[in-house]
């Protein structure tokens, strides 16, 4: 495994990490997540996310209690949740930015991972009925009070994390560290171009999600729909239309053979790519199986293979090079 710092942190963080969306306490059985994790753990990966909404809570629980029975010791991994959505109460103050929900929130994580601080705690989404300045206070408050580490986002913009930088700055409070956001090869703007500037000016950290666009960069889709995915689970239609589409299927077959020319399979490829991007902290494996798992730390030895050379044959079958002169 290899590690970096987390931004402009002192925090080294595995390039490769693994996360429990869709799986933890949803699609797979706590002892497949267990068997997981020991082996993300057991390959050098330090970094386990998750988030309040993940199973509508199930996801922490499961990951609580395999650290607890697994009992590793709690200086030797990262682990995150994300507060926002809630954990499935519909009423006002169980969820967003608030301060009152950011607290809450973070107890109730705290409790169902079994931990006495959260390393990373992120921003799920912006708030636009919470002022920045609010959510700002109430993450600075809790790293004072030593329940968690670093704040952050995930999926918010360039600007408004600027916001959130520029009103800390001014009142001497800790800001956010890192972003979440989306990155494969059909979502490439806001990583290579919209934060370019974060990179620079506030040592922006960033944990990738969705590195193989929800299975679509794993080949399995390429002749038809099998079953037991996870674009086929119920609510989440709006991933299989975003991703499963013809024009990105034609393009994933030529990827496809350019993987088998290289020798490695078209997932490792998919994540080497996004590791060969100087700007990614770590790639968030999504596995739902070990020998899912085993063949994705392959990418960790797998990204020689991606030259300049390479990069630019990947580019020109993708087409999607995101055009700077639009930000």
């Amino acid at each position: 495994m290899e590690y970096n710092n987390l931004g402009k942190t002192g925090l080294q963080i595995s390039r490769l990490s693994l996360g429990s969306w869709l799986t933890f306490g949803k699609q797979i059985e706590s002892s497949t997540a267990e068997d997981l994790m020991v082996l993300a753990y057991e390959n050098g990966i330090n970094f386990f996310d998750n988030a309040e909404i993940y199973s509508r809570g199930m996801s922490e629980i499961v990951m609580g209690e395999i650290l607890k029975k697994q009992a590793w010791s709690r200086d030797s991994f990262i682990v995150s949740s994300k507060v926002f959505f809630g954990n499935g109460g519909q009423l006002p103050t169980q969820k967003g930015l608030n301060r009152k929900h950011v607290f809450e929130a973070c107890d109730q994580a705290l409790k169902r991972l079994q931990v006495d601080y959260l390393d990373l705690y992120l921003c799920h989404r912006p708030d636009k009925n919470t002022p920045i300045e609010e959510t700002v206070w109430a993450m600075h408050h809790l790293i004072a009070q030593g329940k968690i580490l670093y704040w952050g986002t995930s999926e918010w913009s360039a600007q408004e994390i600027m916001e959130a930088h520029l009103f800390a700055k001014q009142n001497h409070l800790i800001g956010p560290v890192v972003e979440q956001p989306e990155y494969n090869m059909f979502t490439r703007a806001k990583v290579e171009v919209e934060f370019d500037q974060l990179y620079k000016t506030v040592g922006l950290g960033t944990t990738v999600w969705s590195p193989l666009a929800s299975g679509i960069l794993t080949g399995k889709y390429n002749n038809g729909f099998p079953k037991e995915t996870r674009l086929g689970l119920d609510g989440l239609e709006w991933l299989k239309d975003k991703n499963l589409t013809e024009e990105r299927i034609e393009k994933v077959k030529e990827l496809s053979v350019l993987a088998g020319d290289l020798g490695i399979s078209l997932p490792v490829l998919g994540l080497s790519w996004c590791l060969s991007n100087k700007n990614v902290s770590t790639v968030i494996l999504g596995a739902s199986k070990v020998e899912q798992l085993k063949e994705n730390l392959k990418a960790i030895e797998a990204q020689h293979l991606l030259t300049p050379e390479i990069l630019m044959n990947i580019d020109a079958i993708l087409e999607n090079v995101p055009p700077r002169a639009d930000y």
